[in-house]
Protein backbone atom coordinates (compact mmCIF):
# COMPACT_ATOMS: atom_id res chain seq x y z
CA UNK A 1 0.00 0.00 0.00
CA UNK A 2 1.31 3.02 -0.74
CA UNK A 3 2.07 5.70 2.18
CA UNK A 4 1.14 9.67 2.24
CA UNK A 5 4.62 9.93 4.56
CA UNK A 6 7.44 10.93 2.88
CA UNK A 7 10.31 8.45 2.51
CA UNK A 8 13.26 8.47 4.95
CA UNK A 9 16.11 7.59 2.66
CA UNK A 10 16.57 9.53 -0.28
CA UNK A 11 18.71 8.62 -3.45
CA UNK A 12 22.24 9.73 -3.27
CA UNK A 13 22.63 9.88 -7.12
CA UNK A 14 18.60 11.88 -8.11
CA UNK A 15 19.78 11.72 -11.92
CA UNK A 16 17.49 9.48 -13.47
CA UNK A 17 17.50 11.84 -16.68
CA UNK A 18 17.23 9.20 -20.16
CA UNK A 19 20.03 12.04 -21.52
CA UNK A 20 22.15 13.27 -21.01
CA UNK A 21 22.60 10.77 -17.71
CA UNK A 22 24.16 10.53 -14.60
CA UNK A 23 27.63 10.51 -14.67
CA UNK A 24 30.05 7.51 -13.57
CA UNK A 25 29.85 6.81 -9.60
CA UNK A 26 32.87 9.36 -8.00
CA UNK A 27 32.63 11.41 -11.22
CA UNK A 28 33.79 15.14 -10.21
CA UNK A 29 35.18 17.49 -12.69
CA UNK A 30 38.68 16.36 -11.46
CA UNK A 31 38.06 13.86 -14.41
CA UNK A 32 38.88 16.74 -16.97
CA UNK A 33 41.94 17.99 -15.87
CA UNK A 34 44.04 16.43 -18.63
CA UNK A 35 41.32 17.84 -21.28
CA UNK A 36 43.46 19.45 -24.38
CA UNK A 37 41.37 22.97 -24.08
CA UNK A 38 42.83 25.86 -26.07
CA UNK A 39 44.15 23.62 -28.68
CA UNK A 40 44.07 22.84 -32.60
CA UNK A 41 41.81 19.27 -32.60
CA UNK A 42 44.44 17.66 -35.62
CA UNK A 43 47.37 18.99 -33.11
CA UNK A 44 48.94 15.45 -31.83
CA UNK A 45 48.02 14.93 -28.67
CA UNK A 46 44.62 15.78 -29.22
CA UNK A 47 44.47 14.01 -31.96
CA UNK A 48 45.45 10.78 -29.85
CA UNK A 49 43.07 11.59 -27.70
CA UNK A 50 40.10 11.18 -30.07
CA UNK A 51 42.11 8.19 -31.43
CA UNK A 52 41.65 6.87 -28.12
CA UNK A 53 38.33 7.23 -27.75
CA UNK A 54 37.88 5.16 -30.82
CA UNK A 55 40.18 2.48 -29.65
CA UNK A 56 38.87 2.14 -26.18
CA UNK A 57 35.06 2.35 -27.62
CA UNK A 58 35.81 -1.05 -29.20
CA UNK A 59 37.84 -2.81 -26.99
CA UNK A 60 34.68 -2.32 -24.60
CA UNK A 61 32.10 -3.07 -26.58
CA UNK A 62 34.29 -6.08 -28.24
CA UNK A 63 33.54 -4.64 -31.82
CA UNK A 64 35.45 -6.64 -34.46
CA UNK A 65 38.90 -5.71 -35.74
CA UNK A 66 37.65 -5.39 -39.65
CA UNK A 67 34.95 -2.53 -38.54
CA UNK A 68 35.60 1.07 -38.59
CA UNK A 69 34.55 3.63 -35.91
CA UNK A 70 34.61 6.94 -36.22
CA UNK A 71 33.83 10.02 -33.84
CA UNK A 72 30.74 12.31 -36.19
CA UNK A 73 28.83 15.25 -35.11
CA UNK A 74 25.50 16.04 -34.05
CA UNK A 75 25.28 13.08 -31.81
CA UNK A 76 23.67 9.97 -32.23
CA UNK A 77 20.88 11.62 -34.50
CA UNK A 78 23.76 13.33 -36.66
CA UNK A 79 25.34 9.66 -37.07
CA UNK A 80 22.38 7.77 -38.06
CA UNK A 81 21.44 10.92 -40.07
CA UNK A 82 25.12 10.23 -42.00
CA UNK A 83 24.16 6.32 -42.42
CA UNK A 84 20.42 7.02 -43.95
CA UNK A 85 21.90 9.93 -46.47
CA UNK A 86 25.12 8.17 -47.58
CA UNK A 87 24.23 4.43 -47.79
CA UNK A 88 19.94 4.03 -48.85
CA UNK A 89 19.05 3.96 -52.18
CA UNK A 90 20.15 0.94 -54.16
CA UNK A 91 17.52 -1.34 -52.03
CA UNK A 92 14.09 -1.10 -50.77
CA UNK A 93 14.21 -0.05 -47.18
CA UNK A 94 12.13 -1.43 -44.02
CA UNK A 95 12.28 0.56 -41.25
CA UNK A 96 11.13 -0.25 -37.96
CA UNK A 97 8.86 1.76 -36.10
CA UNK A 98 7.85 1.73 -32.79
CA UNK A 99 8.52 5.07 -30.22
CA UNK A 100 9.57 8.32 -31.62
CA UNK A 101 12.96 8.45 -32.78
CA UNK A 102 12.12 5.01 -34.79
CA UNK A 103 9.63 7.16 -36.37
CA UNK A 104 11.90 9.78 -37.47
CA UNK A 105 13.94 7.78 -38.98
CA UNK A 106 10.64 6.22 -41.24
CA UNK A 107 10.20 10.09 -41.60
CA UNK A 108 13.30 10.25 -42.84
CA UNK A 109 13.33 7.68 -45.70
CA UNK A 110 9.96 8.30 -46.99
CA UNK A 111 9.33 11.76 -46.73
CA UNK A 112 13.10 13.84 -46.60
CA UNK A 113 14.92 11.30 -48.88
CA UNK A 114 11.84 9.97 -50.53
CA UNK A 115 12.72 6.71 -51.56
CA UNK A 116 10.12 4.95 -53.73
CA UNK A 117 10.59 1.61 -52.38
CA UNK A 118 10.20 2.56 -49.12
CA UNK A 119 7.51 0.87 -46.36
CA UNK A 120 7.81 1.35 -42.59
CA UNK A 121 6.67 -2.08 -39.62
CA UNK A 122 5.32 0.07 -37.20
CA UNK A 123 3.86 -0.83 -33.93
CA UNK A 124 2.26 1.44 -30.98
CA UNK A 125 3.99 2.39 -27.85
CA UNK A 126 4.57 -0.84 -25.85
CA UNK A 127 5.04 -3.48 -28.42
CA UNK A 128 7.39 -4.57 -31.08
CA UNK A 129 6.59 -4.56 -35.11
CA UNK A 130 6.13 -8.07 -36.70
CA UNK A 131 9.83 -9.18 -36.96
CA UNK A 132 9.07 -12.00 -39.20
CA UNK A 133 7.93 -9.65 -41.72
CA UNK A 134 11.41 -8.40 -42.40
CA UNK A 135 12.50 -9.27 -45.93
CA UNK A 136 16.71 -9.91 -46.24
CA UNK A 137 16.53 -8.88 -49.78
CA UNK A 138 15.82 -5.22 -48.26
CA UNK A 139 17.98 -2.85 -46.44
CA UNK A 140 16.82 -2.24 -42.33
CA UNK A 141 16.73 0.53 -40.16
CA UNK A 142 15.76 0.10 -36.78
CA UNK A 143 16.94 1.26 -33.50
CA UNK A 144 17.93 -1.67 -30.78
CA UNK A 145 16.42 0.34 -27.73
CA UNK A 146 12.92 2.29 -27.86
CA UNK A 147 14.58 5.23 -25.71
CA UNK A 148 10.69 6.90 -25.55
CA UNK A 149 8.68 3.59 -25.28
CA UNK A 150 11.02 1.19 -22.81
CA UNK A 151 10.95 -1.57 -25.46
CA UNK A 152 14.07 -3.33 -26.75
CA UNK A 153 14.88 -6.21 -28.96
CA UNK A 154 15.49 -9.00 -27.27
CA UNK A 155 17.70 -10.80 -29.58
CA UNK A 156 18.75 -10.60 -33.33
CA UNK A 157 17.79 -13.69 -33.91
CA UNK A 158 14.90 -12.13 -36.37
CA UNK A 159 17.68 -10.69 -38.68
CA UNK A 160 18.76 -13.00 -41.62
CA UNK A 161 22.12 -14.42 -41.25
CA UNK A 162 22.69 -14.27 -45.23
CA UNK A 163 20.69 -10.89 -45.80
CA UNK A 164 21.86 -8.87 -48.73
CA UNK A 165 20.42 -5.73 -47.61
CA UNK A 166 22.26 -3.56 -45.07
CA UNK A 167 20.91 -4.02 -41.22
CA UNK A 168 21.85 -0.03 -40.10
CA UNK A 169 20.82 0.04 -35.84
CA UNK A 170 20.64 3.27 -33.98
CA UNK A 171 21.60 1.86 -30.51
CA UNK A 172 22.07 4.87 -28.51
CA UNK A 173 20.54 3.95 -25.39
CA UNK A 174 21.49 0.10 -25.94
CA UNK A 175 25.11 0.43 -26.62
CA UNK A 176 27.58 -0.64 -23.58
CA UNK A 177 24.29 -2.16 -21.63
CA UNK A 178 22.97 -4.83 -24.24
CA UNK A 179 24.66 -7.51 -26.04
CA UNK A 180 25.13 -6.25 -30.19
CA UNK A 181 25.44 -8.66 -32.34
CA UNK A 182 27.72 -8.19 -34.18
CA UNK A 183 27.46 -10.29 -36.70
CA UNK A 184 23.77 -9.24 -37.84
CA UNK A 185 24.82 -5.27 -38.12
CA UNK A 186 26.06 -3.60 -40.73
CA UNK A 187 25.97 0.27 -39.34
CA UNK A 188 25.62 0.93 -35.47
CA UNK A 189 25.22 3.80 -33.75
CA UNK A 190 25.47 5.62 -30.80
CA UNK A 191 25.79 8.93 -28.21
CA UNK A 192 28.30 9.97 -25.53
CA UNK A 193 25.67 11.01 -23.17
CA UNK A 194 23.77 7.58 -22.52
CA UNK A 195 25.05 4.75 -20.73
CA UNK A 196 28.17 5.81 -19.98
CA UNK A 197 27.17 9.32 -18.91
CA UNK A 198 29.28 11.41 -21.02
CA UNK A 199 28.45 14.85 -22.75
CA UNK A 200 26.23 15.56 -25.53
CA UNK A 201 26.38 16.73 -28.89
CA UNK A 202 29.06 14.06 -30.27
CA UNK A 203 28.05 10.66 -32.06
CA UNK A 204 29.79 7.24 -33.11
CA UNK A 205 29.35 5.80 -36.38
CA UNK A 206 30.26 1.84 -36.79
CA UNK A 207 30.75 0.56 -40.16
CA UNK A 208 30.96 -2.93 -40.73
CA UNK A 209 33.03 -4.32 -43.92
CA UNK A 210 29.33 -4.61 -46.08
CA UNK A 211 28.81 -1.24 -44.91
CA UNK A 212 32.30 0.49 -46.72
CA UNK A 213 31.44 -1.48 -49.53
CA UNK A 214 28.30 0.25 -49.96
CA UNK A 215 29.99 3.65 -49.60
CA UNK A 216 32.46 3.10 -52.17
CA UNK A 217 30.30 1.46 -54.81
CA UNK A 218 27.17 3.35 -54.45
CA UNK A 219 26.59 7.69 -55.50
CA UNK A 220 23.93 8.84 -53.29
CA UNK A 221 20.86 10.50 -56.12
CA UNK A 222 20.96 13.86 -53.62
CA UNK A 223 23.60 16.82 -52.94
CA UNK A 224 25.51 15.59 -49.61
CA UNK A 225 26.51 18.27 -46.91
CA UNK A 226 29.82 18.16 -46.13
CA UNK A 227 29.36 16.88 -42.23
CA UNK A 228 27.66 13.79 -43.99
CA UNK A 229 30.49 12.85 -46.58
CA UNK A 230 32.45 9.57 -45.71
CA UNK A 231 34.26 9.07 -48.69
CA UNK A 232 37.00 10.81 -50.82
CA UNK A 233 37.30 10.08 -54.55
CA UNK A 234 34.99 6.88 -54.34
CA UNK A 235 36.77 5.67 -51.14
CA UNK A 236 36.24 5.94 -47.46
CA UNK A 237 37.65 8.72 -46.11
CA UNK A 238 39.58 6.55 -43.64
CA UNK A 239 40.89 9.74 -41.29
CA UNK A 240 37.51 10.06 -40.23
CA UNK A 241 38.00 6.25 -38.42
CA UNK A 242 41.02 8.19 -37.08
CA UNK A 243 40.37 10.49 -34.73
CA UNK A 244 40.54 13.21 -38.07
CA UNK A 245 37.09 14.57 -36.76
CA UNK A 246 34.86 16.41 -39.67
CA UNK A 247 34.05 19.14 -37.43
CA UNK A 248 35.79 20.49 -34.33
CA UNK A 249 34.82 18.97 -31.59
CA UNK A 250 35.05 19.72 -27.55
CA UNK A 251 37.88 18.45 -26.45
CA UNK A 252 36.49 18.73 -22.97
CA UNK A 253 33.88 16.28 -23.77
CA UNK A 254 36.30 13.87 -25.45
CA UNK A 255 38.01 13.85 -21.77
CA UNK A 256 35.06 12.85 -20.33
CA UNK A 257 34.43 10.22 -22.83
CA UNK A 258 37.67 8.94 -21.93
CA UNK A 259 36.68 9.22 -18.32
CA UNK A 260 33.68 7.10 -18.77
CA UNK A 261 35.97 4.17 -20.91
CA UNK A 262 38.16 4.23 -18.29
CA UNK A 263 35.74 3.62 -15.80
CA UNK A 264 34.30 1.08 -17.56
CA UNK A 265 37.46 -0.81 -18.12
CA UNK A 266 38.02 -1.24 -13.71
CA UNK A 267 34.89 -2.97 -13.76
CA UNK A 268 35.11 -5.46 -15.53
CA UNK A 269 33.98 -3.94 -19.09
CA UNK A 270 31.35 -4.94 -21.34
CA UNK A 271 29.90 -7.24 -19.29
CA UNK A 272 29.57 -5.56 -15.39
CA UNK A 273 28.01 -2.68 -17.54
CA UNK A 274 25.26 -4.92 -18.57
CA UNK A 275 24.97 -6.25 -14.81
CA UNK A 276 24.75 -2.83 -13.36
CA UNK A 277 21.98 -2.05 -15.91
CA UNK A 278 20.25 -5.22 -15.43
CA UNK A 279 20.01 -4.88 -11.39
CA UNK A 280 18.69 -1.62 -11.85
CA UNK A 281 16.21 -3.50 -13.81
CA UNK A 282 15.03 -6.27 -11.65
CA UNK A 283 15.01 -3.86 -8.90
CA UNK A 284 12.49 -1.80 -10.38
CA UNK A 285 10.44 -5.47 -11.65
CA UNK A 286 10.16 -6.17 -8.45
CA UNK A 287 8.32 -3.32 -7.00
CA UNK A 288 6.22 -3.17 -10.34
CA UNK A 289 5.21 -7.07 -9.39
CA UNK A 290 3.98 -5.48 -5.63
CA UNK A 291 2.52 -2.48 -6.76
CA UNK A 292 -1.17 -2.40 -7.95
CA UNK A 293 -1.10 1.12 -9.23
CA UNK A 294 1.77 0.40 -11.72
CA UNK A 295 3.33 -1.34 -14.66
CA UNK A 296 5.78 -1.44 -17.98
CA UNK A 297 5.01 0.29 -20.60
CA UNK A 298 6.51 -2.64 -22.42
CA UNK A 299 4.04 -5.67 -22.51
CA UNK A 300 6.22 -8.28 -23.13
CA UNK A 301 8.78 -9.23 -20.21
CA UNK A 302 10.86 -10.08 -22.25
CA UNK A 303 11.51 -6.87 -24.18
CA UNK A 304 11.46 -4.57 -21.09
CA UNK A 305 14.81 -1.79 -21.41
CA UNK A 306 17.00 -1.78 -18.91
CA UNK A 307 18.28 1.57 -19.79
CA UNK A 308 14.96 3.80 -20.44
CA UNK A 309 13.00 1.68 -18.19
CA UNK A 310 9.20 3.38 -19.18
CA UNK A 311 6.37 2.75 -16.43
CA UNK A 312 2.30 3.73 -17.41
CA UNK A 313 0.01 4.30 -14.54
CA UNK A 314 -2.46 1.59 -14.05
CA UNK A 315 -5.20 2.82 -11.58
CA UNK A 316 -8.80 2.76 -12.50
CA UNK A 317 -9.26 6.62 -11.45
CA UNK A 318 -6.22 7.67 -13.91
CA UNK A 319 -7.12 5.17 -16.48
CA UNK A 320 -10.72 6.80 -16.41
CA UNK A 321 -9.38 10.68 -17.14
CA UNK A 322 -9.18 11.71 -20.34
CA UNK A 323 -5.66 11.98 -22.31
CA UNK A 324 -5.22 15.49 -21.08
CA UNK A 325 -6.01 15.11 -17.87
CA UNK A 326 -3.24 12.18 -17.45
CA UNK A 327 -0.87 14.07 -19.46
CA UNK A 328 -1.48 16.38 -16.47
CA UNK A 329 -1.90 13.97 -13.69
CA UNK A 330 1.48 12.63 -14.53
CA UNK A 331 3.36 15.86 -14.94
CA UNK A 332 2.17 16.59 -11.15
CA UNK A 333 3.48 13.37 -10.29
CA UNK A 334 7.37 14.00 -12.03
CA UNK A 335 7.06 17.39 -10.47
CA UNK A 336 6.74 16.61 -7.01
CA UNK A 337 9.52 14.32 -7.87
CA UNK A 338 11.54 16.54 -8.80
CA UNK A 339 10.66 19.15 -6.26
CA UNK A 340 11.73 16.63 -3.12
CA UNK A 341 14.73 16.17 -5.17
CA UNK A 342 14.63 12.54 -5.27
CA UNK A 343 14.48 12.16 -9.06
CA UNK A 344 15.67 14.53 -12.04
CA UNK A 345 13.96 14.24 -15.31
CA UNK A 346 12.04 11.24 -14.66
CA UNK A 347 8.29 12.27 -16.78
CA UNK A 348 8.17 10.11 -19.87
CA UNK A 349 8.92 11.48 -23.23
CA UNK A 350 6.76 14.14 -24.59
CA UNK A 351 5.42 11.77 -27.28
CA UNK A 352 4.89 9.07 -25.48
CA UNK A 353 1.81 7.85 -23.07
CA UNK A 354 1.95 9.72 -19.64
CA UNK A 355 4.08 8.20 -16.95
CA UNK A 356 7.23 7.68 -15.54
CA UNK A 357 10.61 7.31 -17.57
CA UNK A 358 13.95 6.13 -15.13
CA UNK A 359 17.40 5.94 -16.27
CA UNK A 360 18.63 2.10 -15.02
CA UNK A 361 21.98 2.49 -17.49
CA UNK A 362 25.54 1.51 -16.22
CA UNK A 363 26.48 5.15 -14.02
CA UNK A 364 23.15 4.66 -12.16
CA UNK A 365 23.29 2.56 -8.67
CA UNK A 366 21.05 0.43 -7.76
CA UNK A 367 20.97 1.39 -4.25
CA UNK A 368 20.07 4.62 -5.99
CA UNK A 369 16.86 3.04 -7.93
CA UNK A 370 16.16 1.08 -4.55
CA UNK A 371 16.14 4.52 -2.59
CA UNK A 372 13.69 5.74 -4.98
CA UNK A 373 11.27 3.69 -5.44
CA UNK A 374 9.19 4.23 -1.86
CA UNK A 375 8.87 8.03 -3.43
CA UNK A 376 7.50 7.03 -6.41
CA UNK A 377 4.56 5.80 -4.30
CA UNK A 378 4.66 8.27 -2.23
CA UNK A 379 3.98 11.20 -5.15
CA UNK A 380 1.37 9.19 -6.27
CA UNK A 381 -0.84 8.62 -3.56
CA UNK A 382 -0.06 12.43 -3.10
CA UNK A 383 -1.73 12.94 -6.55
CA UNK A 384 -4.55 10.30 -5.83
CA UNK A 385 -5.41 12.32 -2.68
CA UNK A 386 -5.56 15.47 -5.00
CA UNK A 387 -7.33 13.87 -7.63
CA UNK A 388 -9.77 13.06 -4.95
CA UNK A 389 -9.83 16.30 -3.09
CA UNK A 390 -10.70 17.99 -6.81
CA UNK A 391 -13.49 15.32 -7.56
CA UNK A 392 -15.11 16.31 -4.39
Amino acid sequence: MASATKPGLRPTNPQFSSGPCAKRPGWTLDALAGAYLGRSHRAAGPKARLAEVISRSKAVLGMPADWRLGIVPASDTGAVEMALWSLLGTRGVDVLAWESFSKDWGTDVIKQLKLPDARVIAAPYGQLPDLASVDASRDLVFVWNGTTSGVRLPNADWIPAGRQGLAICDATSAAFAMDLRWDKLDVVTWSWQKVLGGEAAHGMLALSPRAVERLESHKPAWPMPKIFRMTKDGKLNEGIFKGETINTPSMLAVEDALDGLRWAESIGGLLALIARSEANLAAIAAWVARTSWVDFLAEDAATRSCTSICLRITAPWFTALDAEAQAKAAKSLAGLLEKEGVALDAAAYRDAPPGLRIWGGATVETSDIEALLPWLDWAFTSVEAEQQKAAA
